[in-house]
């Protein structure tokens, strides 16, 4: 079975054949197939109301309608356990699920929250009705996979992380906003200062606010690190004030500081929920199993420079010391994983990886970076595209570019993924690559020792001397090194 799979998308993505014996069994009242799940019930949310279908023998009305109140699901939960259900399966819609799967978690039942693309295969004009009942038949014979659902204690962390990320970017917005009401007034500061959401611009800005209108003063608060000089920044500022545009350029100010107050209100309630949390201690890592596929090993760090933040990272408490504490590990000390990276895999995921994906294999296909091949009759026929939202695949994706110009053993494996598969391939095979590392991090307690980009073109140079030299001898010739 394909990792990261369910069997029924692995059957009905088999050949014409298969699929046709796969849906006619299904779609019988005996398809002939195992019991997984002899105690499942089905269940069709919506946003008003939502149809539950259990076996037909086990009650006289086997599908119902409950409200989406909380009254009504303490009902729905009631009915099921008086049915003797002991798991359930139900569809990611929306945010409807929430609230039906935190009753149905509380009365004691297995709740599979599953991927709605994976159960689209039903016959016929669609209904709730047929819905919940097709939930039901599938989960019965064990044809869904379980969706991730981080722990309990780690989801208040991804909900306030999110939060904050949406906080962040609205005040990026209102940056923006900023920088069109200045050029509206023909006032080029984004030209002289590369960013206007530092020191140096935001002091000019509410200078100009304040009502400072010489370019030459407001050319004086510049910070002293800003490469342009005075007067080039007085040009700049040499621009048309105009009423309105100034009152838009209030406004953007006002709403950039209101989202930097949510931000810290945001950090303050994430330095709490992150208090809370055990710390970790993780086995420390056995030399003798390591396989040479991965650049970790143990032993003395390499000094070097490194940002570990950023500019959007928080700031009232330290952050770095609070992901070491509950990880046990240090994964900033691998090249390309910053601070916001290592959080946002935290916040969605928890620590405790090994737990819900058995292998780094099932982790890098869970998180959509492994190859997607339809195989038929022994042969790849097709590699398909999925396009995912994972928010865990996104910030590696992005922590696989900022190594092209890394001087580290990842950078320069990137940049020979870059030269052989090209940019978007070697993105991905990168981003699968650091998700190994971060999964050998968690799980294995590794510790992280850069080994350098001469030691990673020596290795290139001796595999592609050992290719040679096979090719070679298949054909009957030896190398031999040239002297002079």
């Amino acid at each position: 079975m394909a990792k990261g799979v369910s069997v029924y998308e692995r059957l009905t993505r088999g050949n014409r054949k298969q699929r046709k014996d796969l849906q006619r069994r299904l779609y019988s009242d005996n398809p002939g197939l195992d019991l997984v799940h002899t105690n499942a019930a089905g269940i069709d949310i919506g946003s008003e109301s939502h149809f539950v279908a259990v076996a037909a023998a086990r009650d006289a009305e086997p599908v119902r309608e409950f409200g989406s109140w909380t009254a009504d699901l303490e009902r729905m939960a009631s009915w099921l356990k008086s049915c003797g259900i002991d798991t359930v399966a139900m569809q990611s819609t929306g945010v409807y699920w929430f609230a039906v799967y935190d009753v149905l978690e509380k009365h004691g039942l297995k709740v599979f929250l599953v991927n709605a693309s994976h159960t689209t295969n039903l016959p016929g004009r669609k209904s709730d009705v047929q819905e919940s009942q097709w939930l039901m038949k599938l989960h019965t014979y064990g044809l869904l996979r379980n969706s991730f659902r981080p722990p309990e204690d780690i989801r208040p962390i991804r909900a306030v992380w999110r939060l904050r990320d949406r906080h962040v970017q609205d005040a990026g917005r209102s940056i923006q906003h900023m920088q069109k009401a200045l050029t509206s007034m023909n006032v080029q500061l984004a030209n002289a200062i590369s960013d206007i959401a530092g020191l140096s611009g935001q002091t000019i800005i509410r200078a100009i606010l304040a009502g400072e209108r010489d370019p030459r003063k407001l050319a004086q608060l510049r910070d002293c690190r800003i490469q342009a000089s005075e007067e080039e920044v007085a040009r700049s500022l040499e621009g048309n004030w105009q009423e309105d545009q100034l009152f838009e350029l209030r406004q953007a100010v006002d709403e950039y500081d209101f989202r930097q107050k949510q931000v810290a209100e945001c950090d303050g309630k994430l330095k709490s929920y992150l208090a809370v949390l055990p710390s970790r201690t993780v086995p420390p890592a056995d030399a003798g199993k390591v396989p040479p596929s991965l650049a970790v090993a143990t032993g003395r760090r390499k000094k070097r420079a490194k940002t570990v933040g950023g500019g959007n990272a928080p700031q009232s408490f330290d952050l770095a010391a609070e992901l070491k504490r509950v990880t046990g590990v240090d994964a900033l000390r691998v090249d390309g994983i910053n601070l916001m990276t290592l959080q946002t895999v935290v916040a969605e995921l928890g620590t405790d990886l090994g737990a819900w994906f058995p292998t780094e294999q099932h982790f890098a296909s869970w998180l959509g970076l492994s190859p997607k091949r339809d195989i038929s009759g022994g042969k790849v026929i097709r590699h398909t595209r999925e396009k995912s939202r994972n928010r865990v695949s996104g910030v590696l994706r992005m922590a696989a570019t900022s190594l092209l110009r890394s001087d580290s053993y990842l950078g320069a494996r990137y940049r020979n993924l870059r030269t052989r598969l090209g940019s978007p391939k070697a993105i991905k095979a990168m981003a699968r690559y650091l998700a190994c590392i971060i999964y050998r991090l968690f799980t294995k307690g590794q510790e992280w020792v850069d080994r350098g980009a001469e030691q990673f073109e020596q290795n290139r140079q001796t595999r592609d001397l050992a290719k040679l030299q096979a090719q070679a001898t298949s054909r009957g010739y030896r190398l031999v090194p040239v002297t002079e």
